[in-house]
């Protein structure tokens, strides 16, 4: 399946959980949500991932988490705050290349219409011919 096929499962998904609990709840929350929803839809998922960060050769002996990996290409991450910060979507960039991904999704709950929370972040994400 290709990353665009998944990541639009997952925002159907996340669009189910959020219609149901709304906005306003903390993070965990909505991760749990989210997985069972998830689950529900027979997608695939990885819950807080942990990425060994490697750096010349050597391991830094420290894990990088991610909020959730699905379908085995898509990262996501979660978020309940009124703002992204600057440094999120960046983040999610660093996530995918560490990971050797292609496309990330970051999910703000925190608003009123969820798609106004939903950022996509791609690292070299090439289209399918059906795509084009």
């Amino acid at each position: 399946m290709h990353e665009n096929e998944i990541s639009g499962k997952i925002i159907g998904a996340a669009i189910e959980v959020h219609k149901e609990l709304g906005p306003g709840l903390l993070e965990s929350v909505y991760e749990l949500a989210l997985c069972h929803e998830l689950h529900l839809r027979d997608i695939p998922f990885v819950r807080q991932k942990n990425i060994t960060i490697r750096y010349k050769g050597i391991n830094l002996g420290t894990n990088l988490r991610l909020d959730l990996l699905v379908g085995e290409k898509v990262i996501v991450e979660l978020k309940a705050k009124e703002f992204l910060s600057p440094i999120d979507k960046p983040a999610l960039l660093t996530y995918l290349r560490l990971m050797d991904k292609r496309l990330g999704v970051i999910i703000n709950f925190h608003h009123e219409y969820l798609k106004d929370g939903i950022e996509r972040v791609v690292n070299d994400l090439v289209e399918p011919d059906e795509y084009m």
